[in-house]
């Protein structure tokens, strides 16, 4: 077996200068310096000097590669690792000489689309692509040996470009598992996104500065240099399914979380530098006006609403400035489309009536690239959303693939597609411009061919951008990275230490009626009833025997009646966002509840379905009442990755708790008075399906487009209570649960 990139690389060091690594590529020695063959020419030519600024060296190498290699760089898809993770029972797995990559074929079949894809070798040196997604978890070890070998195939090209691999964001928790402990997650692992900013509101922005940096180190030191990250969206209707990876629901605190993340991240207020992280901010202009909570993911939900005048630029744009302010390496648009027909009047950025045409963001020139490249002025490069080409093609259906790209790249300028490896079809897409094929075929009606082809001058533009990014990261001259510093940077005691407290800082004190913290002299001699409650039945049992063990030192009964305590873990899930509901998105914590179906156009149906987003949500009130019989309290904690309606749970207990994909063992903290509740609401917790109800012509009594805090400006009077408020929960202790809420012991 050949021996692996990372046991066989040189490096040359420049003193002032670069350090050159490399497997197999040639160098150069000139005046005393060394250079890296790029370009395959033997010669220092601007590709190959690294004195030259990355804008410099980009527009020189456009000029280099040839029409094929520079298609091939559109288009960025999921890839597979090698044996250690492939799964066994759809694919088998042919390892390369090093062992490390998969070089067998794969049919790749996913939500996006599928094809017939070669082994890794081929994909990087006869497909010539460069831009992939990795999906798989490995370990810092195993990530740093993948990367290097891909960077090495690489070299292997007369042309030598190295591999870019971006991942979605990999520093978060993505769901309660009660029994976690701080060191299951392979990467220092933080509480949710609005968990994040849930500590933030009740702390400060010092804990972004952090996360940021832990980011930046880890991610570096395995090599893993690009993240399709964060969502800057600004969360305002409640049943989008995709709320949970936002800040939530306050577009200043998210527009300044991101002046800090930004550049945290990438390393610079300028852009990414070679000891940064590229950051691929999204969804452009903001996934959280939705049409009551349909995602784009599906077609009932390909339309972006803004019932509410002047609101996209009052909260979605705003958000996404940072992002250009300081030079975020790139921008994802959303799949979906505006809907002028059912949206009031919205603005550009210089207050001109804004025409919604249309087409997904990604094909919409006059949200690309007239608003936020002409008006905000962002100088990165366009990376659509997975799937725009095949799957959530909002607006262009019309259209064929090849044209479809074509109007993506040349039109609306769009630089990398992401979806499937589309070479041949760019390439279509390409030829078509010089070769007669609209000669003989139609433009589709309401299409110009300049629009539907790829040019020169687009496709060279869209490489230069991407080749950038990679120069300004210094990826040319060293893309590899050491494992076993990788695995010594991951197990940094402090990041583990510091995303702990900021789980710890996340949870937020809803409600107390003199129960909390539970300390010792509270327990002495006290029994506590302890229950985990999930959507399916049996991974709730599975948490509560998991729960039950981490209550060291309490003495625990089974019987709620015989309990002075009873601690309720409730973990609610409603939907998914590939898939429709059969009606709209619960937010009800229930249990075969009957709602209504809707249609194909969104609007509610006399039909009705039950739908569960909590099974035995309908024995909480038993529970309760058992407990409270005995002379005890109710202490009940919710986990939010939406904002549900908590009336099924909070007027049973006694105390609540809310956390964001946060650890138990952190709400555990909390609970018994290890920890004194700091984090407030990152979101508003509507009332009850009063404020999310759908009239018949599909409008919500509440603006999906506006959030929380500001939907009462819209609702109602016949809604609104002595305060002039309708839309927040209000509990029995006249509380009501609205953005910035917290209380503390």
């Amino acid at each position: 077996m050949a021996k692996k990139a990372s046991d066989n690389l040189k490096y040359y060091h420049n003193q002032g200068g670069p350090t050159i690594a490399t497997v197999s590529r040639k160098v150069i020695e000139k005046d005393g310096l060394v250079f890296k063959d790029i370009d395959g020419t033997g010669e220092v030519t601007p590709v190959n000097d690294w004195r030259l600024s990355p804008a410099e060296r980009a527009a020189a190498y456009v000029k280099t590669l040839t029409t094929d290699e520079k298609i091939a760089q559109l288009f960025i898809s999921d890839w597979r690792m090698g044996p250690k993770y492939s799964n066994s029972d759809t694919h088998t797995c042919i390892p390369d000489e090093s062992g490390v990559l998969d070089d067998a074929t794969f049919t790749g079949k996913t939500i996006f689309g599928a094809q017939e894809l070669p082994g890794t070798t081929t994909l990087i040196k006869d497909w010539f692509s460069r831009h992939l997604i990795l999906r798989a978890n490995p370990t810092p070890e195993d990530m740093a040996d993948w990367l290097n070998q891909l960077h090495a195939v690489a070299e292997e090209c007369k042309h030598f470009v190295p591999v870019q691999v971006a991942s979605n964001s990999r520093n978060e928790n993505g769901e309660v598992v009660f029994g976690m402990n701080d060191a299951s997650g392979v990467f220092a692992t933080w509480p949710g996104t609005m968990g994040i900013a849930a500590a933030v509101k009740g702390d400060s922005l010092d804990i972004i500065d952090k996360f940021a940096d832990c980011i930046r180190r880890e991610w570096n030191a395995c090599g893993l240099k690009k993240g399709y990250m964060y969502m800057a969206d600004c969360a305002t209707d409640p049943r989008w399914q995709r709320t949970f990876g936002t800040f939530g629901e306050d577009p200043e605190l998210i527009t300044k979380i991101f002046e800090r993340l930004i550049p945290g991240v990438q390393g610079s207020e300028e852009g990414v530098v070679p000891e940064g992280v590229s950051l691929t901010v999204k969804h452009f202009p903001g996934g959280g006006a939705r049409e009551n909570g349909f995602d784009p993911h599906y077609a009932a939900g390909q339309w972006n609403v803004y019932a509410t005048e002047g609101s996209l630029q009052k909260y979605h744009v705003p958000t996404f400035r940072p992002a250009v302010k300081y030079n975020a390496a790139s921008i994802m648009p959303y799949y979906s489309k505006p809907a002028a027909e059912k949206s009031a009047t919205q603005t550009d950025c210089e207050g001109n009536p804004l025409v919604m045409n249309p087409y997904g963001i990604a094909y919409n020139k006059e949200f690309v690239d007239t608003m936020l490249r002409k008006q905000m002025g962002f100088k990165g490069y366009i990376n659509s959303d997975t799937g725009i080409v095949h799957n959530m093609s909002w607006g262009v259906e019309a259209l064929d693939i090849p044209e479809r790209i074509g109007f993506a790249v040349t039109q609306s300028g769009v630089d990398v597609i992401s979806g499937l490896f589309d070479n041949k079809e760019g390439r279509e897409a390409y030829d078509r411009a010089t070769n007669g094929y609209y000669d003989t075929h139609p433009v589709p009606a309401g299409f110009k061919k300049e629009d539907l082809v790829l040019t020169d001058e687009s496709l060279n533009r869209a490489v230069t951008r991407t080749l950038t990014e990679l120069f300004q990261q210094g990826m040319f001259e060293n893309p590899y990275a050491d494992p076993k510093k990788a695995a010594e940077v991951v197990a940094t005691k402090s990041d583990w230490a510091e995303a702990a407290l900021v789980h710890r800082k996340s949870v937020v004190l809803l409600k107390n009626q003199g129960v909390l913290p539970l300390t010792e002299d509270k327990l002495a001699g006290k029994k506590v009833y302890a229950e985990a409650f999930a959507k399916e039945a049996e991974a709730a049992e599975a948490a509560t025997k998991a729960l039950r063990e981490m209550l060291t030192g309490v003495t625990l009964t089974e019987d709620p009646a015989q309990a002075d305590y009873a601690i309720l873990m409730v973990s609610p899930s409603s939907g998914e966002y590939f898939n429709a509901t059969p009606g709209y998105l619960e937010l009800d914590i229930c249990e075969d509840k009957t709602v209504c179906n809707v249609d194909k156009s969104g609007k509610p149906m006399a039909e009705t379905h039950q739908e569960t987003t909590l099974a035995g949500a309908n024995r909480i009130p038993g529970i309760a009442a058992a407990v409270h019989a005995n002379g005890g309290k109710v202490i009940a904690n919710i986990n939010f990755p939406l904002a549900w309606m908590v009336g099924n749970v909070e007027k049973y207990a006694d105390a609540l708790t809310a956390g964001f994909d946060t650890y138990p063992s952190a709400t555990l903290d909390v609970i018994f008075g290890r920890f004194a509740p700091t984090g407030k609401l990152p979101i508003t917790l509507p009332r009850g399906d009063e404020v999310l109800a759908v009239n018949a012509e599909g409008v919500c009594a509440s603006p999906n487009d506006v959030p929380g805090y500001d939907k009462d400006l819209y609702m109602p009077d016949s809604l609104k209570d002595e305060n002039g408020k309708a839309y927040a929960y209000r509990d029995a202790a006249g509380n009501y649960y609205e953005l910035n809420f917290g209380l503390s012991y």
